[in-house]
């Protein structure tokens, strides 16, 4: 595999469209970080990761509207590939559907939100859009 992390988003995405309660995904520090932000923001119910003999995994509680069943991610999109790496300054960092989405970056604190970067005035890669 040699996008691990477009895999996970695309895990995330079958998913929500195949209306699962669970998802189960290989784990890695940067896999983790990005489901704690989803959590933090809303767009999932909990996550737990699970150690595992060959390797560790991330259990995903997805979350759905509870009258409508609709998903809380609408879209979930790769945006830095391995290929063609997408950095931004903090000039420059991207409006997700006009700041009702959020982007998730990869920068020198961490892995973070595109409003957490704004605060602390930092600039990186950025990962994903999700809204």
């Amino acid at each position: 595999m040699t996008d691990p992390i477009a895999d996970y988003l695309t895990r995330v995405r079958n998913a929500y469209l195949a209306g699962k309660k669970i998802v189960e995904i290989p784990s890695s520090k940067m896999k983790v970080a990005i489901t704690k932000i989803l959590c933090e923001k809303g767009y999932i119910l909990s996550y737990k990761v699970v150690e595992g003999q060959p390797f560790n995994t991330i259990k995903i509680a997805l979350k759905y509207h509870p009258q409508t069943k609709v998903a809380a991610i609408k879209k979930i999109e790769r945006v830095s590939t391995p290929g063609m790496r997408q950095y931004v300054g903090v000039d420059e960092m991207p409006r997700v559907l006009n700041g009702l989405g959020i982007a998730i970056l990869s920068t020198s604190k961490g892995i973070i939100s595109d409003k957490e970067a704004k605060e602390q005035n930092v600039g990186g890669e950025v990962v994903c859009y999700v809204y």
